[in-house]
């Protein structure tokens, strides 16, 4: 049996979270740069506002005309408030596999029996328990398969009758959901794929799930014919005790203001730099390939600039201080006086396990590992740059825009809930 738990509306239920004057508004949170919205909260939703990827500058007199919270992206806060919220649903299951900052998967067993309370008991134990413990809400959905979990979770939420908790045990239970779920509801369907099954006349989940697995094969992929399977019950999804490790690493971003400044621009993509970096290190790799680049607004009226720089390292790497070097390199073809920079970033390919390379016998590796490791070790301990290169800077001119922050309740010693008795 797995079981999924969802948060609702993340983002902006973590915003509700330590601010109790705001959990009976409509909440909208923005992307980054204040951009557009990427989350609403309940409230938002019934009222018709907030809705995703919709530029907040074209909704915002209606935002406050309905008395929206505005909220910027607290990244900070999320991840916190996910990593509780995992560990609290760890507890209710002998495996879990963290799938999103907002879900997880719960496994119990190959044939696992219902505990002594039902599993429906179980679901609504493990909300009630999120909910007084880290006070985000959830959905649970159970099943068979990960996606019956994943439509008894969609019930959960959408289909009247099962109050944030649903179950999908039986044949009856499975068709009922089945049927009032259309076919892009179900885990891993978009659109596209979604009007060629319409096409073909296959309209529901439950639809879907009557079609022959081979037949489907035949006709669109063996990916589609493990969904239709996992819609029968049986097991085609799993997960590995550890991720596969990334192909590629990528940290980009745009800039909370235009930069013009050539030292600025050099100490946001080292600030990249740094970051991709510690994700190679943090999975155990060795970069080959690095690719640099800066570019303006596509909309911008001078025309539109875009440059990269690509970098292949002599021997792979994954010390910060051999990436930031590439850095300097690039800046000549990067960098135009006459740019109003956008946005820039920078990758990482060809990545490499450290443990199983085979370095080149003529050239020596430049690394530092233990520098890294005692530098990645304070950061973890103290804070993200408590220690870091001094080509990053430390006033960060292009760091992006969020007006409308909240406080990091459980990450900065400053903002941490005072309670007055």
């Amino acid at each position: 049996m797995y079981a999924l738990c969802d948060a609702n509306s993340m983002y902006a239920s973590c915003e509700k979270v330590f601010d109790a004057s705001i959990r009976n508004k409509p909440v909208v949170v923005l992307t980054n740069n204040d951009g557009c919205i990427c989350a609403a909260c309940g409230i938002a939703k019934r009222m018709g506002i907030g809705k995703k990827f919709v530029p907040y500058f074209q909704v915002r007199k209606e935002l406050e005309a309905a008395g929206a919270v505005i909220r910027s992206s607290n990244y900070e806060l999320y991840a916190d408030l996910s990593q509780r919220m995992m560990d609290t649903c760890a507890r209710f299951a002998p495996d879990i596999n963290v799938y999103s900052i907002d879900e997880c998967f719960l496994y119990y067993g190959k044939n696992s029996a219902p505990p002594q309370e039902g599993w429906e008991s179980l679901g609504r134990a493990i909300r009630r328990t999120v909910w007084r413990e880290v006070r985000l809400p959830i959905g649970v959905g159970m099943g068979a398969t990960p996606t019956l979990a994943k439509a008894a979770n969609f019930a959960s939420k959408k289909l009247a009758g099962f109050d944030g908790v649903a179950v999908i045990d039986s044949q009856s239970t499975r068709q009922a959901i089945l049927s009032q779920m259309t076919v892009t509801d179900v885990w891993g369907i978009g659109n596209r794929l979604g009007k060629q099954l319409n096409f073909m006349g296959i309209k529901t989940a439950w639809d879907l799930a009557n079609k022959s697995p081979t037949q489907i094969r035949k006709d669109f992929s063996i990916l589609l014919e493990s969904t239709v399977r996992e819609l029968n019950g049986e097991v085609r999804n799993a997960w590995d005790d550890v991720r596969a490790s990334k192909k590629e690493i990528y940290s980009t971003r745009s800039f909370g203001q235009r930069v013009t400044d050539n030292e600025v621009l050099r100490a946001a993509l080292a600030t990249h730099a740094e970051v991709v970096a510690k994700k190679l290190r943090k999975q155990e790799s060795l970069a080959s390939n690095m690719i640099v680049f800066a570019t303006n607004s596509p909309h911008d009226s001078e025309g539109y600039f875009k440059q990269s720089y690509f970098h292949r390292f002599t021997v792979p790497t994954n010390d910060t201080r051999n990436i930031i070097k590439v850095i300097q390199a690039a800046m000549p073809s990067l960098y135009q006086s006459s740019i109003r920079y956008y946005k820039c970033g920078v990758g990482l390919m060809d990545l490499h396990r450290e443990q199983l390379f085979q370095f080149d016998l003529f050239n020596e590796s430049t690394d530092n590992p233990e520098l890294m490791k005692c530098m990645d070790k304070i950061n973890a301990r103290f804070g993200r740059s408590t220690l870091h290169i001094a080509a990053k800077g430390f006033e960060q001119k292009f760091a992006m825009r969020r007006e409308f922050l909240s406080p990091q309740y459980t990450t900065q010693w400053s903002d941490i809930p005072k309670i007055k008795c």
